[in-house]
Order: C-alpha cells, then structure tokens, then sequence
C-alpha cells in the first residue's frame, strides 16, 4: 500500500485535519482537478503525459527547478517499474511528492524551546507579509498554554509597525518593549534586560522588512544578533522568516535573499488558504532547504498551524481519485 492510501486511512481518523483540508481547498480544486483530468485523458505514460504534467505542477508554483527534478525521479520510476498506464501513477506521484519535501532527513516543525531561560525569537521578512500579524497570533498562542511573553518591537522606523505590535499586546495579554524612531538594536537590547530580569519564557522580537538594500539590512541584523547573543549564549533560538503564499515565486526569491544575510533556521507561510499555489511548500523546502514550521491557514488567530507535511500532503490529494 502507498503513501496515498496510507494517508486516506491515517486521516479519516486523526484530528485537527480539517483545517489542512478547509487551507489547501483552493490549491487542491485546481491541482487536483487537473491532475485527475490529465490521468483519465491519456491511456498511457508517454512524453505528452510528462509534458501536461510539468505545465500542471509549474501551475501549482512548485518551481520550475523543483518540477524538473520530479519529473526526471518520475520517469525513472516509470522506466525501472515498468509502468505504462497512467492510472498507476497516482500513488507514486503522491510518494514522489513527499520525498522531495522530506529527502530521508528527520524533519520537524518544532520550535526549539529552552527549558532554561528566555527562548528568543526573531522575526524577518518584507514588509506586507503578515509578519507583525504572524507574531502576534504567536503570542496568543503562547499565552494559552501558560507562557510568560515578551514582544520586541525592532521595527522601530514603519509607520504604524509599533502600533500595531502594541495592539497585538493587549490582545494576547503579552508585554512589549517599544522606542519609536530609535536604533533597533538599542530597543532590543532593552528588551532583552527585561526578559532576563522578570524571566519571561518567551521572547518574539519583530525586524524590520526593507530587502531594497540588503548591505543595510544585513548590518542591522548582524547588530541585533550580536545584542542577542551578548545576553543570551546561542540565541536566537530560531530566526523565522515570514512569506506571503501568495506571491507564490517571488516568496522563493526572499528565502534566497534573506539566507544570504542571516541565519534562516525556519520559514512561516502566511495566507496559503488565500492562494491555488499552495505547492510553494515544495518548492521553498527544495529551493532553499529550510523547512516549513508554521502556516497561515485564515484570519483568526488559531489559524496560525504548526506544519504537517504529511497533513499538507493528504490535504493537497485528498480529491485524487482511485
């Protein structure tokens, strides 16, 4: 049995999978759609079926260079299986789909919590990526299981970046640190004293989003991260980036950017319920190979998930037919 039926019967009994079905439903009603009419239309494997098939998967923004890597495993599979009919290719194609993703590492979307002293976190990405938003829903999160949070306001020069972060406070019940117009570093230098001075648990620093000029950038994140580690030894615990699924390709471009200035340890994907081009979750796992540890699957606050790539791959499958 496959990883297709493997994932139908794991799921129709597991929880928490409906929210993975409701997020990837746009991505799904166009991938699979067409992926189902590419599979009843020709009879057999051949160079058509693999050509319809790159143009379904570049569609679904896995990437051109993520597309072609799968497609050459797909024939390879096809050739040393002996495989004719496309019919069969159903599970190999889900099979093939989370081994790109997975690639015989041990994966986790875990968070990497300290047990001993504050656990800190910072935030990067463009601005207009549901960052600020991202660290907020975070931070309800958080609070509910009993956490003592504090968030850092570096984006000190957007306007309403500060304001936006304070309501975010009061809406978790979190605490924050905020200077308006004041050097970023300076104002998380004061965060941090206050974190290990009242011993919070949790400490979720926002950044500001300017890849115009990455050289500037690059500085101010280095001077953060010295301030960090000047407090706490080997924090930041995990450097998040956040992306837009629906800028789809141009979210790949930020990774690569982002990694050549600092030390990307996971990638948030906001708004993946907004977009059909929920297969940028390959893509970004194989273009940049850094894993997925939280998506945006809605505006509410509990729609912040955990990633789950074989909850991800059921619910991108889910309508392929038997």
């Amino acid at each position: 049995m496959g990883l297709f039926n493997n994932f139908k019967n794991i799921f129709s009994k597991k929880e928490n999978i409906d929210e993975f079905e409701k997020g990837l439903e746009k991505t799904r009603n166009s991938f699979t759609s067409k992926l189902n009419s590419l599979i009843s239309r020709h009879n057999k494997v051949d160079a058509e079926f693999f050509e319809d098939l790159e143009d379904i998967l570049i569609t679904a923004d896995i990437g051109v260079n993520t597309v072609v890597k799968f497609i050459d495993k797909l024939k390879l599979r096809v050739k040393k299986e002996n495989i004719v009919d496309a019919d069969d290719l159903r599970e190999i194609i889900v099979d093939e789909m989370f081994i790109i993703y997975v690639k015989n590492q041990i994966i986790t979307n875990k968070i990497n919590y300290q047990t001993d002293g504050p656990t800190v976190l910072l935030f990067v990405g463009v601005n207009g990526v549901g960052k600020t938003t991202t660290i907020g829903k975070l931070a309800c999160k958080l609070k509910k299981e009993g956490k003592k949070v504090l968030l850092i306001s570096g984006d000190t020069f957007r306007a309403g970046a500060v304001e936006q972060l304070k309501e975010w406070a009061a809406r978790s019940d979190s605490d924050i640190v905020y200077k308006e117009d004041a050097d970023p570093a300076s104002v998380v230098y004061d965060g941090l004293k206050k974190a290990k001075e009242e011993a919070y648990d949790i400490v979720l620093i926002d950044t500001a989003g300017r890849l115009q000029n990455k050289t500037n950038l690059m500085h101010e994140l280095e001077k953060i991260n010295k301030v960090i580690n000047s407090f706490i030894k080997d924090a930041p615990h995990e450097t998040l980036l956040v992306i837009d699924a629906t800028t789809g390709q141009n979210g790949i471009s930020q990774a690569k950017s982002f990694k050549e200035i600092t030390n990307i340890t996971g990638i948030i994907l906001t708004k993946l319920d907004g977009t059909a081009k929920g297969g940028i979750v390959l893509a970004i796992k194989e273009e940049v190979d850094i894993p997925v540890k939280y998506i945006g699957l809605g505006e509410q606050e509990e729609d912040l998930r955990p990633f789950d790539i074989e909850k991800y791959i059921y619910g991108l499958f889910k309508d392929l037919e038997e």
